[in-house]
């Protein structure tokens, strides 16, 4: 069973913090060979969405920023990642699925706003985003700008 909780930066345990970071290396960095500024001065302005396992491990994680903050107009959900071995059962929709409820209750009515990874646009269109622009490299990763109108 998966346990989500959303957290703000000072709220954070030094282990969790680490974990998160060890979490969003593991996949970001490592296992889509992607050398990038992963610390960007914006967590600590974000509300936190983390998932524990049964071991009380992080599995799961997003971070919200709020309007201003990631784009001028909306607030954003990002760093949205599973843990390689937890996929295939659900958790990211869960996932996704509580950062969008924590998100409302943050920015009710508000419209939201993703840099989505181009080969995961069906799984945010199943949540409702749409596509917005063109294609563009992010971190040499293509990526497409995304929103969800409300």
């Amino acid at each position: 069973m998966i346990v989500f909780k959303s957290k703000k930066f000072n709220e954070l345990t030094t282990k969790e913090l680490l974990d998160i970071m060890e979490l969003r290396s593991e996949v970001f960095v490592v296992e889509q060979n992607c050398v990038y500024q992963d610390i960007d001065g914006k967590d600590h302005e974000a509300i936190h969405i983390i998932g524990f396992n049964d071991q009380k491990k992080i599995i799961a994680y997003s971070r919200i920023l709020a309007k201003g903050n990631a784009y001028l107009e909306y607030p954003a959900i990002g760093r949205i990642v599973v843990s390689p071995k937890s996929r295939g059962k659900k958790i990211g929709h869960r996932l996704l699925d509580i950062s969008l409820q924590k998100t409302e209750e943050l920015y009710p009515k508000e419209t939201i706003k993703i840099s989505a990874q181009s080969h995961l646009v069906p799984f945010y269109n199943t949540h409702g985003f749409t596509s917005i622009g063109e294609e563009y490299l992010e971190d040499g990763i293509p990526h497409i700008a995304m929103l969800l109108k409300k």
